[in-house]
């Protein structure tokens, strides 16, 4: 297994983690993605220890603490050998009517309780990895980060990081830190995939320029790039309109061009197509951590072969040209000017 620099921090990293949002799936509040039993998240967990994946990802909002709960009972008598990330910020409640003002956000009130509702399902005394799960635009940016960072200092979180904040509000969270000697987001968590490279566009450049590392999720676009979908066969259904929450749309005939690719990919390394993308991914500048997913054994040991192996540099640019996308204003113009931009994101 490969590790990788976690941002601008001493802290290394698998460069695959297992995303345990399918562990427990008790109700719908936010998203059922599985309904991994206690058992078998053990047997995903040994398995990723061997494979040398030790990185856990959860947030509290995974059926409402059960994943967290699943997550800390399989990692019974293994904890020191694992590193655990989870997150807060979203609503947490037994259901919609029953969340009060203070039960979601940023806040000082609100971080200091889900961080110890968090240890608790945990069943554990320190967060690895504790990221801010959307940006809280109601609190002061300064609030926000002296939370986290009294947590840091009382040894209860080891790092901080963010996820699906906008690229300005991550420069401000980062002068923040800067300005006051706080605790900083050395990595940050956010969608990115061979059919949504949106990321590129700011967020890479960002993360480049202030060394904050990139922790991928949903890499293969919503299960568009498992291998399931291709040009001609039937697309309905939910993994084509990209998954239970929709996710971002994508034109068949983009999502065909980069499928194309993949095959070809595929039979000339002798990959599966969810490797290959997962693999492309690895390449990318700022990328420290895949998080992937599993319903069960056979899908992990599947992404755990996303490893050990390397695109060669021409098939890269073959899946490099399938993807690309004009970007939006102002970075099309900005392409114009590519002598100037932060390497290696060239346009």
């Amino acid at each position: 297994m490969d590790y990788r620099q976690f941002g601008r921090s001493g802290l290394k990293v698998p460069v695959l983690s297992l995303g345990t949002g399918t562990f427990g799936g008790s109700n719908e509040f936010f998203q059922r993605w599985g309904q991994t039993d206690v058992a078998e998240a053990s047997r995903m967990v040994d398995l990723c220890l061997d494979a040398g994946v030790n990185f856990f990802d959860t947030a509290d909002i995974y059926s409402q603490g059960a994943s967290e709960e699943i997550l800390g009972q399989a990692l019974k008598g293994k904890r020191d050998r694992a590193l655990i990330s989870t997150k807060a910020t979203f609503p947490m409640g037994e259901g919609p009517n029953d969340i009060g003002p203070n039960d979601l956000g940023s806040s000082r009130y609100h971080l200091v309780r889900a961080c110890e509702a968090s240890l608790k399902r945990l069943g554990t005394d320190h967060i690895d990895v504790y990221f801010m799960h959307g940006f809280d635009a109601l609190t002061p940016v300064d609030e926000t980060l002296r939370a986290l960072d009294d947590l840091v200092r009382a040894g209860k979180i080891g790092y901080i990081g963010a996820s699906n904040f906008s690229g300005w509000q991550l420069m401000k969270a980062l002068s923040t830190s800067e300005r006051y000697g706080l605790a900083r987001y050395v990595a940050y968590q956010g969608y990115y995939s061979l059919v949504g490279r949106h990321y590129e566009w700011e967020l890479m450049p960002l993360g480049l320029d202030q060394g904050v590392a990139l922790m991928v999720w949903s890499p293969l676009g919503w299960g568009r790039l498992t291998g399931k979908i291709r040009r001609g066969a039937n697309t309905s259904g939910r993994i084509a309109s990209g998954g239970a929450e929709g996710g971002p749309p994508v034109a068949d005939e983009a999502l065909f061009r980069v499928v194309d690719v993949l095959d070809e990919l595929a039979a000339e390394t002798g990959r599966s197509v969810a490797q290959v993308a997962l693999n492309w991914l690895l390449s990318r500048p700022t990328v420290a951590n895949i998080v992937v997913g599993a319903r069960n054994e056979e899908q992990l040991k599947q992404n755990l072969g996303a490893v050990g192996w390397t695109l060669d540099p021409a098939q890269i640019a073959r899946l490099d040209a399938a993807s690309h996308e004009t970007p939006i204003y102002p970075y099309w113009h900005q392409k114009g000017f590519d002598e100037r931009n932060p390497k290696p994101t060239s346009w």
